[in-house]
């Protein structure tokens, strides 16, 4: 179905995701993106976070996969974070 290996970058970006949650800043109840989302600035970080991380790609450490893992780790979250405040608005109207 994939032609250029899709399927398993998509997987390696999973593990990846998976793998923040155990992360120092994170706890099992509460992530960083909860308070965020709690002042209104969900987006905006994640968007801004996603440009960083793109813009970085091939300074910091060479052409750093981590980078573009980080990258859409966030663009994942703004998506998530559109997708809330869409539904909220909706439910308003």
């Amino acid at each position: 179905m994939f032609k250029f290996d899709e399927q398993k970058i998509l997987k390696e970006i999973e593990d990846y995701i998976e793998s923040t949650y155990g992360q120092h800043y994170s706890s099992k109840d509460i992530q960083v993106q909860d308070l965020f989302k709690s002042i209104g600035i969900a987006s905006d970080f994640s968007r801004g976070n996603a440009m960083k991380y793109l813009a970085r790609y091939g300074k910091k450490n060479g052409k750093n996969e981590s980078d573009l893992f980080k990258a859409i780790h966030y663009i994942i979250l703004l998506i998530t974070s559109e997708r809330q405040i869409q539904n909220a608005n909706k439910r308003k109207h």
